[in-house]
This record gives C-alpha cells, sequence and structure tokens, in this order.
C-alpha cells in the first residue's frame, strides 16, 4: 500500500533518532531519509516534532532493562534532523504524559507521518494511540527501523496498514511536492 494523500495541515514526527539510539552508523540510513522528509517539511511550513526518550515507563516485564548510566548526550537528538517542536517522553509512545496532543492541535495538525527507532517500539506505540486520538496515520517505510526484524516486518505488514498508511520516504515526499504547499 502506499499514502495516498497528506492532509493539508500535517505533520512529521520523528520518533528517538537521539545520540544513545541512532547514533551507530547502522541507523544512518533511517537518520538520513528522516532528514531528507524534515527539510521537505519545514520546506513547505509543516510542523516537525523531534522526540527523544529521557526513561522508562515503571512497572514489572521478563525482559532486564538496560543499567548503569547513561552518557551526558544519550537523549540529545541528532543535529542531522535540524530544529523543530521539540517532545521528551518517558515511555514507548510519544503521546503518553506529554504535550504532544496539545501541540498538534495547535498547530492544527490533522495527519501525523512517523519516522524513527524503533518500529515496533516507539514508532508503533506513537501511531497506536495517534490513531486512537483520531489523526491520519502515516509511515515512512524506510525511515523506520528496529534491532528484531521479524518484529519490524510484522508492524510495517500488519500493524500499521490497520493504523493508517504506509509508503517510502520518496512517495511521501513526492506527494509534499505535487500538493504545492
Amino acid at each position: 500500500m502506499t499514502v495516498t494523500t497528506l492532509d493539508p495541515r500535517t505533520a512529521l514526527v520523528v520518533i528517538d533518532l537521539q545520540k544513545g539510539i541512532a547514533g551507530s552508523p547502522q541507523a544512518a540510513p533511517v537518520v538520513a531519509k528522516a532528514a531528507a522528509l524534515a527539510d521537505a517539511f519545514r520546506a513547505q511550513s509543516l510542523p516537525v516534532v523531534l522526540v527523544n526518550v529521557t526513561g522508562g515507563a515503571p512497572g514489572r516485564t521478563e525482559r532486564p532493562r538496560p543499567g548503569g548510566e547513561r552518557p551526558a548526550d544519550w537523549a540529545e537528538l541528532l543535529s542531522e534532523l535540524g530544529d523543530g517542536i521539540r517532545i521528551t517522553k518517558q515511555t514507548w509512545g510519544a503521546f503518553h504524559g506529554t504535550r504532544l496532543h496539545d501541540s498538534l492541535q495547535a498547530e492544527g495538525v490533522t495527519q501525523i507521518v512517523l519516522a524513527g527507532i524503533a518500529t515496533s517500539k516507539g514508532v508503533e506505540s506513537t501511531a497506536r494511540a495517534a490513531h486512537e486520538h483520531g489523526y491520519n496515520v502515516a509511515v515512512a517505510t524506510d525511515a523506520v527501523a528496529d534491532a528484531d526484524p521479524d518484529a519490524h516486518a510484522n508492524a510495517l505488514a500488519r500493524v500499521f496498514p490497520a493504523l493508517g498508511e504506509t509508503g517510502t520516504t520518496a512517495e511521501i515526499l513526492d506527494l509534499l511536492e505535487a500538493s504545492g504547499r
């Protein structure tokens, strides 16, 4: 499936492209595509939201949580992304406990395009909440990544099409250009 249209007030929401998560060479393709989307959204005077994470949700899990101290710049957003509305979250999803919904409403946003890491955690959680808040959702399929290839594939094939539309960065850039905003 491809993204069929972009609403007049669509925002790009970039999830967790920060030094401690996406600073590795493996993340470079996702960062480059997210940066290209951010530049294009800004060129069309559309909102760009840059989300970082500084904590984790409380509660028990079966998997051990990372321990130890994080470097001072761990939560710093990557400079390649430029500027935008900044949201700091403590959980996987960018809506819970943040001002994201209020910020989007203040901008008149009715649709979001998602990019970032990790597909099956931060991106998927944010997509689910966006859908529940009534936003049209689109995911840039080549601007998301996950350490778990099976979870990534499941989100792209099963979860995101049930929450909205999916398309490549190039397809989304073409829609932005064709809209002539």
